[in-house]
């Protein structure tokens, strides 16, 4: 006699009861494993009565605040009062009901409520989003460690170094040297001068006799001016770039066109600024013995300047010349002094590139230093062979803004018992007049009259520079063994 053959069908909830669900329903075969009940229910027993919802979410592995409805968009529950009724494989499958509710939603992007088995993706494996937080949490835990004293990541140490060295370069260029520039434009104008100050040594004993009989203020004149005439020079290049087609910077693949144009530009700034530059020549020069500390202040640079180019204000003497005579030898100075600060800046950093190639130092690669220094270096030896070039068209340029100012200069000589001031009263007719003049009465070193004061300027730069590499080089050693 063959076994009868009954069809069973497998009912499986997710309720977790102490007693299994006898209590809930008819006579079968309930099997616990973890509180996960599974009935193997005859076709017969046509109706189950269900479990309370309570005891169905129970089960879930997500959080008592999650809610499926809330994550589907919001839905009405419906009532789950209803009983859910059961068939037999024979009977044809009702309509599928859309009860909108969901026992096991899909997974959570982002989520790290792991589970045993379950474990946490790689950077690789994770999404593009998941990369982006991942980015900002090492971020975050840098910038504690950094807080904490730990040593500051690559990145950051570079742009620090960067900035330091930059800095300082600045403040050498711009304040520490100033009283080299002050002595040196006062032996350009100084047309009585014996003494042409071709060495460093003999413009420093002559600084060091000027500051002790005047004051430290004898040497740092006009520095704020100079700030000014930097600032109007980069804002009418600006001004005009944007207006005009003119490019402000040379592409590396740059044209003969380019290349002219650019020159152009700062032909056209250097005009723009000759007023104020002239002025601020001016107050450089100028003794502090006939001084007038009521008439000066930080603005009579601007005031100075308009008043020259609008022509009013106080009379000036009558060899007084216009901005016109002036406006060819600024610009080809302008010019001139750009073009070989450029060319030597670029070829030390190609000489400086080609010999690091050589030595295929990985070490050099790594160091933040030589990514900024090297730079710095170049541009400081570019400012001193532009600034020799240029010199005998920068003291013919300071004459003749001079001429007709009623300016008093200090005496360069450093004679004990000579004048400690000196009046300037040339009497040029233009930029021609001016070479030829001083090549005939005071010769041909005239022209690097003040030279020794220059060598001065870039001796101390470059030594400032050095010192600071050096000091930020033992500071990076130490926060490496830190």
């Amino acid at each position: 006699m063959a076994p009868p053959i009954f069809n069973f069908r497998v009912g499986v909830s997710l309720a977790v009861t102490p007693g299994g669900i006898g209590s809930h329903v008819r006579p079968g075969r309930p099997s616990n494993v973890r509180g996960l009940t599974i009935c193997l229910l005859p076709p017969r027993w046509s109706s189950l009565v269900p479990l309370p919802r309570s005891s169905l979410m129970a089960s879930s592995r997500r959080p008592d605040s999650f809610d499926g409805l809330a994550y589907r968009g919001g839905r009405d529950e419906p009532h789950y009062s209803a009983a859910y009724s059961l068939r037999s494989a024979q009977e044809p499958p009702p309509p599928q009901q859309h009860l909108q509710w969901v026992t096991t939603p899909p997974d959570i992007p982002g989520s790290r409520n792991l589970h045993t088995g379950e474990r946490t993706p790689l950077y690789d494996e994770a999404p593009a989003g998941e990369r982006d937080w991942n980015a900002a949490a090492a971020a975050a835990a840098a910038q504690a460690q950094a807080k904490a004293g730990g040593p500051p990541p690559p990145e950051q140490l570079n742009r620090l170094t960067g900035f330091g060295i930059g800095l300082v370069s600045l403040f050498a260029e711009n304040v520490l040297t100033h009283p080299c520039v002050v002595f040196r434009r006062q032996c350009q104008v100084n047309y009585h001068a014996r003494c042409d100050h071709l060495t460093p040594f003999s413009a420093l004993a002559v600084m060091y006799a000027i500051s002790k009989a005047q004051g430290p203020r004898a040497l740092w004149k006009g520095m704020g001016s100079t700030f000014i005439v930097h600032g109007v020079t980069l804002g009418a290049e600006g001004i005009i770039s944007e207006l005009t087609p003119l490019p402000r910077e040379i592409p590396h693949n740059w044209s003969a066109k380019q290349l002219a144009g650019h020159f152009l530009l700062k032909g056209l700034s250097a005009a723009a600024a000759l007023p104020f530059y002239c002025s601020s020549l001016i107050e450089t020069v100028q003794s502090e013995i006939v001084r007038d500390e009521s008439s000066s202040g930080l603005l009579d640079c601007v005031r100075e300047g308009l008043a020259r180019l609008l022509g009013v204000g106080a009379p000036h003497s009558r060899r007084l010349l216009p901005l016109g005579c002036l406006l060819l030898p600024a610009v080809c100075h302008a010019v001139l002094r750009y073009a070989a600060a450029a060319a030597v800046q670029r070829a030390a950093l190609w000489l400086h590139g080609r010999r690091r190639r050589r030595r295929k130092t990985e070490a050099a690669a790594a160091d933040p230093l030589e990514a900024h220094f090297p730079e710095l270096a170049a541009a400081c030896l570019g400012s001193l062979a532009a600034d020799a070039l240029a010199f005998p068209l920068e003291t013919a340029l300071h004459r003749l803004g001079l001429q007709g100012t009623r300016t008093i200069i200090d005496a360069t000589d450093g004679d004990n018992g000579g004048p400690l001031v000196l009046p300037v009263n040339t009497q040029y007719d233009g930029a021609a007049d001016c070479f030829q003049s001083i090549r005939r009465k005071e010769g041909a070193a005239a022209f690097y009259r003040g030279f020794g004061a220059l060598l001065a300027q870039f001796a101390l730069h470059g030594a400032l520079l050095a010192a600071a590499r050096t000091l930020l080089k033992m500071m990076l050693a130490e926060g490496k063994l830190g």
